[in-house]
């Protein structure tokens, strides 16, 4: 017994030997200052998940604006220098947006690679995003999202007696539910042979969705989803209701679900199942990022008076230049991209909101070695390593922003009332000041889109509603870290607020 103990023990010192001297990561002439972490494998993956923020800003001060951590097995290097972000775009010709972002996909939503270089489909994504949610197509996006938003807020079976009273509810859960449904009819559609459990379905979808989205961090950093049994089954039945079966009974589906669907039957070989799964991801990429960052502008325009009377003025101006008015009759507020374009103050209290609450990480894989040359100098980085922006760095930066936990509505608007886009660091203006749709190649194609969306649902809420918080001294929530990295922080706990229809 002695002696097994002894054998085994041998063994495992000679492993760790063997990981010191095999294991580790030495850095290179050249190469940016490199932390290993000190445990195997995951390096420095559990202190930059405890807290991004602090992690890099404690890097930052140790080693400068460029450096390498060990995450997860893989070497990451971190350019944290707002005035070297173009140069690092420059460089695109050496990286590959696809490898990580397409990876992930199929990780997390159970579909076989979408890399057409993996010979499943040759689908351009990007591609079709592009297509189907920029240019004119947006125009058709926008109309039906300010429809669907306006059926989900002023449901037509309520009383007068029922609109008019004030309803009290969790401003989080509100923005969710509308955000969810009239996001989910404008991309899918209706099922008119089924009008009558419309309703139910998408509650039971919603709760499916916060069941999936709950566990999406675990799913993106490599657990298998089979360990979260209420998360997989929630993700499967999500999936069946976008099976291309059930979507061809449905009314009115985005150009982007529509090109799609006949892409995914003329160019793959994924089954049913994957080809739905493939559609879920859209369906999350849609909703997940727009709904917290939804409840943040309302949240932080309720809280602030000065916002709350500028926003007021703004959309009563809109709706006078448009000849429209609030009807609860079947008549809907209709704008056009030019009018909501033209709602800067709107536009501000979004942006504001996207920079206290953003926490994205842009990641980009090495095809080959290279040299990085920017601001800071010049890196040997080495292939099959990641090249990394964390914007909350800039977006926090006291330099840039000054008293940056602030919520400044105006902080976006020039002194003629017009948005504002010249922000400095070290007296340099920033090509790049605000991120939170990501950048290069990976910026968010539908990024339009949702601040197009969550400038609607302002808009309606101001035009529609009386808004009060239950508690007017109510302490901002704090932001969920563990989502650090995927997009906006929802908060933490829920606001109750309190809301009724006007002109009654």
């Amino acid at each position: 017994m002695v002696t097994v103990s002894l054998i085994w023990g041998i063994v495992v010192v000679v492993c760790c030997c063997l990981w010191l001297i095999l294991g580790i990561r030495t850095r290179r002439k050249g190469e940016p200052p490199l932390e290993n972490g000190l445990i195997p494998y995951l390096g420095c993956a559990l202190q930059f998940g405890a807290n991004p923020l602090k992690f890099l800003r404690a890097n930052q001060r140790k080693h400068g604006h460029v450096f390498t951590c060990k995450l997860m097995g893989k070497y990451v290097h971190f350019i944290t220098n707002p005035l070297s972000y173009h140069k690092v775009l420059c460089h695109g010709k050496h990286f590959d947006w696809r490898k990580f972002n397409f990876t992930t996909s199929a990780k997390v939503f159970g579909h076989r690679s979408i890399d057409p270089n993996d010979g499943h489909t040759s689908e351009n994504i990007n591609k079709t995003f592009i297509k189907t949610l920029q240019g004119d197509a947006l125009d058709a996006l926008t109309e039906a999202m300010m429809e669907n938003l306006q059926l989900v807020m002023r449901p037509s079976a309520l009383p007068k007696t029922k609109m008019a009273a004030w309803e009290t509810e969790g401003m989080y859960s509100f923005c969710y539910r509308v955000m969810f449904e009239a996001g989910y009819l404008t991309f899918f559609g209706k099922d008119l042979t089924r009008q009558d459990s419309q309703r139910a379905l998408m509650l039971r979808n919603l709760d499916n969705f916060k069941q999936f989205d709950k566990i999406f961090p675990a799913l993106v950093a490599g657990l298998p989803i089979h360990m979260f049994k209420a998360a997989h089954y929630a993700r499967e039945k999500l999936a069946e209701g976008l099976r291309h079966e059930n979507l061809r009974r449905r009314n009115c589906l985005s150009d982007l679900v529509s090109l799609r669907m006949l892409l995914n039957d003329q160019l793959s070989t994924f089954d049913d199942l994957e080809k739905a799964k493939t559609h879920l991801a859209v369906l999350w990429a849609s909703r997940a990022n727009t709904i917290p960052a939804t409840f943040w502008s309302l949240f932080q325009m309720i809280r602030s008076p000065e916002a709350m009377k500028a926003a007021t003025e703004e959309v009563n101006k809109t709706l006078e230049d448009a000849g429209q008015k609030i009807s609860f009759e079947d008549n809907f507020i209709r704008l056009n991209q030019r009018q909501l374009n033209d709602m800067p103050i709107l536009d501000s209290i979004i942006k504001e909101s996207l920079r206290l609450s953003s926490a994205s990480l842009t990641i980009w894989a090495v095809k080959k070695d290279f040299t990085l040359d920017i601001e800071d100098g010049s890196f040997n980085i080495r292939k099959d390593d990641f090249i990394a922006f964390y914007p909350q760095l800039m977006h926090l930066d006291p330099e840039i922003y000054p008293d940056p936990l602030t919520f400044k509505y105006d902080r976006y608007l020039d002194e003629n009332g017009k948005a504002k886009n010249t922000f400095y660091s070290n007296g340099v203006k920033l090509k790049y000041y605000i991120m939170p749709f990501g950048s290069g190649a990976t910026i968010c194609p539908g990024r339009l889109f949702a601040v197009h969306e969550m400038k609607q649902f302002l808009f309606l809420m101001l035009s529609c509603f009386e808004l009060e918080l239950v508690d007017s001294h109510v302490k901002c929530p704090p932001l969920d870290q563990s989502r650090a990295g995927l997009g906006v922080l929802p908060p933490l706990n829920d606001i109750e607020f309190k809301y009724k229809f006007k002109y009654l």
